[in-house]
């Protein structure tokens, strides 16, 4: 069985990135909202403290700032934790930033199921759902250290808002150096022939795991990764759906509106198929070591195999 490299976390590509890119455009600036040793932006702090602000546990103010730092030609990218971003400046980011489409990114940082034990108000697992219901908004949950790189260089120059889900642990490695992410475009993992499996973010990794799980069953997996929810390849999802008929979503993420809403709509209207969406259920979280909680709540890469199997097994047909 293939195993995945060991690689850092998120949130240290993203400091190490965000510094890097400073060093030659000087519109880059960055939004903090006392979070830095947390999210890293103290490693932007430390190489570029002339443009770094330190705003405070003040997340509405800070988006107003940053709206109006877009408006003379910056690039803001404020940071702090997915629950306070995505939901307490929910209304600054919907008024002040996407309705005029103003080119701010706001990284969403311990987003997910596994935050540190920070408790279970700063779990964030329905971001996803609310920044993609957002107009002008686009959404990126990338899956490991080289595709977060990648994503930032990229979203840099893409025009308008921009939500980039950055999730706490250290993550596997699914890409090589060689990798060039692109807004918008799906990236297919493994190719398969009995099932269509759809992941973002970082749950992509234990799709993988799990893939190579089944396969060693018999069972042949076809993954696909979406690190962007929103613009979503539409044709390449129903491409990769039709390829073995049935299809299930995987996400550290409620099944509520996210990537398995996304592909569900898609495939409702495109390529109508045998379906299941898989992560979490409609609940809130609970603080916990980090396995246990990918175990309680049905994420783990070995769950994620069931879930797989179960789905098969219950005699859906390819479409």
């Amino acid at each position: 069985m293939t195993t995945l490299a060991p690689g850092k976390a998120l949130r240290v590509a993203f400091g190490e990135t965000i510094a890097e890119l400073a060093r030659t455009d000087p519109r880059i600036v960055v939004l903090d909202g006392d979070t830095g040793s947390s999210t890293r932006t103290d490693i932007f702090e430390n190489e570029h403290p002339d443009r770094f602000f330190q705003m405070g546990i003040t997340e509405q103010n800070m988006l107003g700032m940053a709206a109006g730092m877009a408006t003379l030609g910056l690039i803001p990218i404020v940071s702090t934790f997915s629950c306070f971003i995505v939901s307490r400046a929910h209304d600054p980011i919907r008024v002040l930033i996407a309705q005029p489409k103003l080119n701010v990114k706001l990284m969403g940082g311990y987003a997910g199921l596994l935050a540190g034990m920070t408790g279970k108000t700063h779990l964030m697992f329905d971001d996803i759902s609310i920044m993609r219901a957002m107009a002008n908004m686009t959404v990126v949950a990338p899956a490991d250290e080289v595709e977060t790189r990648q994503a930032l260089k990229a979203i840099i120059d893409y025009p308008g808002p921009v939500y980039v889900r950055l999730t706490r642990p250290n993550s596997p490695i699914l890409f090589d150096d060689s990798y060039r992410f692109e807004v918008g475009k799906a990236v297919t993992i493994r190719e398969g022939k009995d099932v269509t499996v759809f992941g973002t973010g970082t749950q992509t990794a234990r799709a993988f795991v799990a893939a190579e799980i089944l396969a060693e069953e018999g069972i042949s997996v076809h993954l696909v990764h979406l690190p962007t929810i929103k613009p979503l390849d539409i044709e390449s999802v129903v491409e990769a759906a039709r390829k073995t008929g049935r299809v299930v979503t995987t996400e550290e993420h409620t099944i509520v509106g996210g990537l398995g809403g996304a592909i569900a709509e898609t495939l409702g209207e495109h390529a109508p198929l045998p379906m299941k969406r898989h992560g979490l259920q409609d609940v809130f979280g609970e603080s916990g070591p980090n396995d246990a909680l990918l175990e309680k709540y049905g994420i783990s890469p070995e769950k994620t195999a069931d879930a797989i199997r179960e789905f098969i097994s219950q005699g859906t047909q390819p479409g």
